[in-house]
């Protein structure tokens, strides 16, 4: 089994590696069409959590047999997750990028929820670790994602709130 936990582990890897090069792209294309960016302050904590609570999985998880429905879970919210990406288009970033007179994307899962994207996060940071039946991880995983996301959510609505109110 300890192939599959590799096999999962690595996509896992190499998919965040990926967007994070994609995230970068975006946000060049948006910084030069004059967008900038806002919060960045707590940009760093959210690279750190992320980095450390999959370092952890490869350490914790590596001999853990597979749970099937959870994995099957798990894919199921790549799936969500590739809807946000989609809808966002060039406009996905890992940053919060404010793009002048340009309104929020409201299409996709857009449509339905505010924030749709970190719920995807959220239900990741609980479920990967479940594919490897690691309930406490799971459960702290959670709680601190919880707070990082709370903080980044009021940074990101006010950053929002101030872009959409007329200048005098």
């Amino acid at each position: 089994m300890i192939w599959l936990n590799i096999a999962i582990l690595a996509l896992v890897t190499l998919q965040r590696l990926v967007e994070l090069y994609i995230a970068q792209r975006n946000t060049k294309k948006l910084l030069a069409r004059g967008a900038y960016e806002a919060g960045s302050g707590h940009y760093w904590v959210i690279v750190v959590f992320h980095a450390a609570w999959l370092i952890g999985l490869w350490i914790l998880a590596r001999d853990n047999p597979v749970n099937w429905t959870w994995l099957f879970i798990f894919l199921a919210i790549e799936a969500m997750r590739g809807w946000v990406v989609a809808a966002l288009g060039e406009r996905w970033t890992t940053r919060i990028i404010v793009l002048p007179g340009e309104p929020l994307v409201a299409r996709g899962p857009y449509r339905f929820l505010r924030h749709p994207n970190y719920l995807v996060v959220a239900l990741e940071i609980f479920v990967l670790p479940m594919v490897f039946g690691m309930f406490w991880y799971a459960l702290a995983g959670t709680l601190i994602n919880a707070a990082i996301l709370y903080w980044r959510i009021r940074v990101e609505e006010e950053t929002f709130r101030e872009a959409s109110t007329p200048q005098s």
